[in-house]
């Protein structure tokens, strides 16, 4: 076995002790099952980000967090980069013009979609009018647009083919932001749309129980974000298909932040994973690396350590360095940042030394914060294996001072 069991979570990896710590609180509180940590781990709110909780019958909104059904979705076209190459700077261009990226952007054209019909918007309308109509505006706005942090919008060479492939990074938006918050309020017996103070790092994780009425709406609420996630992945690939005259022959499409109600050891468990990607044997993965590093399509492996893993593995390489650390303190009246470790003129050598065309980013997303995918992915040999290694040539994120309070 390559992970190792400290105080009875199971760590692949490097352990990182912050990360450790509140796994370690985690599998402390609740019908806990197993707590684990993937390779890419480090820390997060309350449940750690690279942090697995398999628990009975309860659910935790902390755990999958504010951003769910964050996950990634990749594509094979039918181009070969060679053909893009020659004019990869105006393909940039129009992603970046056409793509809504940023934190409270609405997408400028708007979006008919059959999510908008489905019957899972009466868990919000259980909670009120108000929470149902404020969410369901919101969502309408938002469809289709990527948001700020780590997300983006990537076209990637393989270079064994030589074929052109389209990835995305990015969850619920404002959408699933206001349905974590408005569960965590209700949970704490506050008002829906209160004004919530925020999880503290290291707080335990909010639990509920599966069959009370709370978990079932949380429950409900937590899968149409799951498919309000996957429609504007969908829908900004379908857009970058467009832009390239393109169609696709292959596709990978998954979360990673979500719970999934599983069998492990022939229970039923609810399986809570925060930054980390289903592994079952023969299911597909698209794991991304930082924007000078290769991200890889993977498949479950049918082996005992996938077993223990709960069939989960890493959902990128992890960071080893903070945003603040990376970029500084942001001044936010002189729109200014102080005291960085990474500079923009770094940041743009290391994206040129990897051929890389770059739109939007700051210095924290730099390729410097970043774990090596590689050394991620050998910690989890045992469980998958890579089927397609992917080369970014051209990145397009949100600009680098948009401000994102939950960016993971």
């Amino acid at each position: 076995m390559t992970y190792q069991t400290i105080d009875g979570v199971r760590v692949w990896g490097n352990p990182d002790p912050s990360a450790l710590s509140q796994a370690k609180t985690c599998a402390e509180h609740g019908n806990v099952v197993q707590a684990l940590l993937m390779a890419d781990h480090h820390k997060g709110y309350s449940q750690p980000i690279g942090g697995v909780v398999a628990y009975d019958g309860q659910i935790s909104p902390s755990g999958v967090g504010y951003d769910i059904g964050c996950g990634n979705k990749a594509v094979r076209t039918n181009l070969l980069a060679a053909d893009v190459k020659p004019i990869l700077p105006a393909v940039m261009d129009q992603i970046a013009r056409k793509v809504s990226f940023g934190v409270g952007r609405v997408n400028s054209e708007k979006v008919d979609h059959e999510l908008f019909d489905d019957p899972d918007w009466a868990a919000y309308a259980a909670i009120g009018k108000q929470e149902h109509d404020k969410l369901k505006s919101l969502a309408r706005d938002q469809l289709g647009t990527v948001g700020s942090g780590n997300h983006y919008v990537d076209l990637f060479e393989e270079p064994e083919t030589g074929r052109l492939w389209i990835g995305n990074h990015f969850g619920s938006r404002g959408f699933g932001h206001k349905t974590a918050s408005g569960f965590l309020n209700l949970a704490a017996g506050r008002d829906f749309l209160a004004n919530a103070p925020g999880e503290k790092m290291d707080q335990p994780p909010v639990l509920l129980d599966l069959d009370s009425e709370l978990g079932d709406l949380y429950y409900r609420a937590m899968k149409l974000a799951g498919r309000y996630a996957y429609a504007g992945r969908d829908y900004v690939i379908d857009q970058v298909l467009s832009f390239l005259g393109a169609s696709a022959d292959f596709e990978v499409h998954n979360h990673h932040n979500y719970a999934w109600k599983e069998t492990h050891g022939g229970k039923t468990a609810i399986v809570v994973r925060k930054g980390a990607t289903p592994s079952a044997p023969g299911q597909l993965g698209f794991i991304g690396g930082s924007m000078g590093d290769i991200s890889v399509i993977v498949r479950g492996k049918d082996t005992d350590e996938n077993r223990d893993s709960f069939y989960s593995t890493v959902h990128g390489a992890g960071r080893i360095m903070s945003r603040t650390q990376a970029a500084g303190k942001m001044n936010w009246k002189t729109r200014k940042r102080s005291g960085g470790q990474i500079t923009s003129e770094q940041m743009k050598q290391a994206v040129r030394d990897f051929d890389v065309e770059l739109r939007g980013a700051g210095t924290d997303e730099s390729p410097f914060v970043y774990r090596k995918l590689q050394e991620v992915l050998d910690a989890h040999a045992e469980t998958i294996e890579v089927l397609h290694t992917l080369k970014p040539i051209g990145v397009c994120m949100a600009g680098a001072d948009e401000f994102d309070p939950y960016k993971d």
